[in-house]
């Protein structure tokens, strides 16, 4: 076990109804004037948009707002909320929705009291030192960005999709009501669980020695995913498996499975370069990278990929044959994301071909000057083979 800090300041408001004080809660943080950020009209079909509007005006909270947010958030929407939170004195960002609003809001949070260009924290030219507070009400469990320090933004301008990792822009709080996502489509439920199970393993898959407690702490955490994810998908309305699904998510991603360990991440910047370019959910293209990513590098340390066989997937474990139980491992993990969650495994399910796997790969690695990953270090051509086990 390596050296670790851990700091998740990220209070949580779980449970039924909990979004209905939310206006109570952000005044105790003193906010004068707050930025409603969210997605598409989801909130407003479904009821939670009044919700939180009376909740803000019954605590005396000002407020403009700002929608619009897309999976795989844009940095112009992004700067569009940056202007706009300047113009209106914006002091506190409240983000309702998922991922790519919470990704956004973040994004907005570190730019309002910035001089430069926001993308300069994603491109790695600059470091953000303050922020906005933001805060968030969970309508999707999956990329955990409601209790994390991260922040993913594509800019249009040649489709870059980029991550800020920073302590500094983990929500102040959090309103987790299992039943608000009660109402989100099965795919999208799906693509959810891909992207917790895909946060599991890149910090299950170390080459960190002496882990045993947090690696039991990942292999739970991707059983329960396992097990209540058909749950919602045959009965939207089972609160029960939803409540475990989204407290899942949450610790999947606020780093509590990282203490002691190097994850890998790999995966991630290997699938960012496919969302970023043709825009698919990232959970879907997780599923189609990942099992491919664990087909290339498995033999590097099979005895993990045993582990993960064995103790996550139940896989009687071949003591003669430890190879076959790892791949078989990884084979019920594709037939999971295929079957169980109907999602994609392969490129040819979404439509995209090879024409594109080198410019992929060349943005992955900076043009091959880099490698990226922990696990195994990967070269722009290993990133390319990856990408055609996946075809």
């Amino acid at each position: 076990m390596v050296n670790f800090e851990f700091c998740s300041p990220t209070k949580v408001f779980f449970g039924k109804d909990q979004e209905k004080k939310v206006g109570e809660i952000i005044k105790g943080y003193g906010a004068s004037k707050v930025l409603l950020h969210y997605g598409g009209g989801s909130i407003k079909r479904n009821g939670l948009y009044d919700t939180v509007v009376k909740s803000l005006k019954e605590a005396g909270i000002d407020f403009v707002e700002l929608g619009g947010v897309k999976p795989n958030p844009r940095v112009s929407l992004v700067r569009e909320g940056i202007a706009l939170g300047r113009r209106e004195g914006v002091d506190f960002i409240l983000a309702v929705g998922g991922g790519s609003t919470i990704d956004s809001a973040k994004a907005i949070g570190v730019g309002i009291p910035y001089d430069g260009d926001v993308w300069d924290f994603y491109d790695k030219s600059a470091v953000p030192a303050v922020t906005l507070p933001v805060a968030t009400i969970l309508t999707i469990a999956a990329a955990g960005s409601e209790m994390s320090p991260s922040s993913v933004i594509t800019n249009e301008d040649g489709w870059f999709k980029r991550g800020l990792d920073i302590d500094l822009i983990r929500p102040v709080f959090s309103i987790l009501n299992p039943a608000l996502t009660c109402s989100v489509p099965a795919y999208q439920t799906a693509c959810g669980a891909a992207d917790i199970m895909a946060h599991i393993m890149e910090r299950y898959f170390t080459n960190v020695d002496d882990v045993d407690y947090s690696d039991r702490l990942c292999e739970a955490s991707m059983q329960s995913v396992i097990r209540a994810l058909p749950k919602v998908l045959k009965n939207t309305d089972d609160y029960a498996a939803r409540a475990e699904i989204m407290w899942t998510g949450c610790v999947a991603h606020n780093d509590l499975l990282s203490c002691g360990r190097i994850g890998d991440w790999a995966s991630h910047m290997i699938e960012h370069e496919v969302s970023g370019i043709y825009d698919i959910a990232h959970g879907a293209g997780l599923a189609i990278c990942f099992p491919a990513w664990m087909k290339y590098v498995y033999k590097h340390n099979i005895t993990r990929f045993v582990q993960f066989a064995v103790r996550v997937w139940g896989v009687d474990n071949d003591f003669y044959d430890p190879e076959a139980t790892a791949l078989k491992g990884i084979e019920r993990l594709e037939n999971f994301l295929r079957y169980d969650c109907a999602l994609p495994t392969r490129f040819s399910d979404v439509g995209i071909g090879d024409d594109r796997f080198e410019e992929m790969a060349d943005k992955a690695t900076a043009n091959d000057t880099k490698k990226i990953g922990n696990f195994v270090k990967l070269s722009k051509q290993d990133i390319v083979n990856i990408y055609s086990l996946a075809k």
